[in-house]
């Protein structure tokens, strides 16, 4: 992990767009782009006469910046033409060369998630899927366990049902990152586009297993699976807008 020292050194060399793109890289990068100050420096090079005001705007600086920078450089989108009953999602987690969850998840029942958190979890967890962000989740039954000490590995494609195409969303990523505080342990892999939309890339798609403790520090629980596309999707319109892109087949 890099140093916070080093970040808060380079940050604010950064253009907006640039520092945007940081917040997308993992939780401490995000903590520390969204700090109101560097936004407040960006909004003083594009909008001096803004931070003259004897009181802070309403908002922060950071959403300030989106704002405006949205209206200046994105047109309003048309609503998507995808729809989660169009799509089903192929799911397979493996350990080491073992097969140990492999489903086939229409659209709908990923959308509507995990209603109700299992007894036992704990409070981070529960109160990021209790949440008002938008989330895509799948409970887990039967639930599986996984040993740590084991290669843990994962593929998700996406298929259409209007046209037969389906699309690879992550291909064979390894949870290589264990989050014991908040209970997901993470991968992720890089979304594959169509060649008509040559200048989108660098679009991350994250899934996660969530579990809870056995008793064992060698062992997790899983009882659900989350997958979502960072900071470029954050609503059900822009997720359905981001898989329409994907380079179907």
């Amino acid at each position: 992990m890099i140093c916070e020292e080093v970040l808060k050194a380079v940050f604010p060399l950064l253009e907006g767009v640039d520092l945007a793109s940081c917040m997308a890289v993992s939780k401490q990068w995000r903590s520390l782009a969204q700090d109101d100050y560097l936004w407040k420096c960006l909004c003083a090079k594009r909008w001096p006469s803004i931070c003259k005001r004897p009181n802070p705007p309403t908002v922060t600086y950071y959403k300030l910046y989106q704002t405006f920078y949205k209206r200046q450089h994105c047109r309003t989108l048309l609503p998507p033409r995808l729809s989660f009953d169009d799509l089903e999602f192929f799911i397979d987690v493996w350990t080491e060369d073992r097969l140990i969850f492999s489903e086939v998840v229409p659209g709908p029942v990923l959308q509507t998630g995990i209603k109700i958190p299992p007894a036992g979890i704990c409070d981070m967890l529960r109160f990021h899927l209790e949440g008002p962000e938008y989330k895509m989740t799948l409970p887990v039954e039967p639930r599986f366990k996984v040993p740590l000490s084991q290669t843990v590995s994962v593929s998700v494609l996406v298929g259409r049902k209007d046209t037969n195409k389906v699309a690879c969303i992550i291909n064979k990523s390894m949870f290589d990152y264990i989050d014991r505080t908040a209970f997901r342990a993470l991968a992720f892999d890089y979304l594959d586009f169509s060649p008509i939309y040559y200048f989108i890339s660098g679009i991350r798609a994250w899934i996660s297993l969530l579990f809870m403790e056995d008793g064992s520090d060698s062992v997790i629980d899983v009882f659900g699976i989350e997958m979502d596309f960072c900071d470029a999707a954050n609503s059900k319109e822009e997720v359905l807008w981001l898989l329409d892109m994907l380079d179907w087949r």
